[in-house]
């Protein structure tokens, strides 16, 4: 599944964290050190796979935890409209 920000999303970095409007969404979201880390992998890395690879070097956390709380955090993003995730097409 690739993943890819989407939207009219502006975005603030406010120490570690970033707080995030959509004036079309109608939504706010503040994003914790780790949520905002995740949103910036977004810009380089369209896989969750990917995604929980680097947090895993980067923080201490389980894979198992990880991949739980990296998949509902999408889950989320994508509730609000800002990310949208696809199939890969096979070539």
């Amino acid at each position: 599944m690739a993943i890819r920000k989407s939207g009219d999303w502006l975005c603030a970095r406010v120490g570690d964290e970033v707080m995030m409007m959509s004036a079309s969404q109608g939504s706010y979201i503040g994003l914790d050190t780790t949520g905002a880390r995740i949103w910036d992998l977004l810009d380089t890395l369209a896989d969750e796979d990917a995604i929980c690879a680097q947090l895993l070097e980067e923080f201490e956390v389980g894979e198992v935890q990880c991949r739980t709380e990296v998949g509902a955090f999408l889950d989320e993003l994508e509730r609000h409209k800002a990310i949208t995730r696809d199939a890969v097409q096979a070539g």
